[in-house]
């Protein structure tokens, strides 16, 4: 799930501090990426190892367009990890990876600029 790119518009409501906190945000590094053939959009299957505490988790990702199966292993990326599970078809995805639009809608990952232990959080 991604929301529309717009770059005219305007900032979503504001919301609390107390509120962000809630959101917990991790990284953590792609471990599998396999075809998810039977997601209505071109998608991909994802395990992530967010390291002790978290654990590894599944997601599913609209990611074909920039990256290969191949390109994904290791990839380190950020993610909710305490959002409910989600089913997808018959996928359930436990974790929800973040990424940008591009001007295509399509998602582009981030990279860090130094190496953080998988599992920590974005403050």
């Amino acid at each position: 799930m991604h929301l529309d790119f717009d770059p005219a518009k305007k900032e979503a409501e504001q919301t609390s501090f107390e509120q962000f906190l809630k959101v917990d945000i991790r990284i953590g590094e792609v471990i599998e990426a396999i075809d998810f053939p039977e997601a209505k959009k071109a998608s991909y299957k994802l395990r992530i190892n967010f390291g002790e505490g978290v654990g590894i988790k599944k997601s599913s990702a609209q990611l074909t367009t920039h990256y290969s199966k191949q390109d994904l292993i290791g990839k380190r990326v950020l993610a909710v990890v305490n959002f409910p599970p989600r089913q997808i078809g018959k996928y359930m995805s436990e974790v929800l990876v973040l990424g940008l639009s591009d001007q295509n809608n399509d998602i582009v990952l981030f990279e860090l600029d130094k190496l953080v232990p998988n599992g920590a959080r974005l403050h």
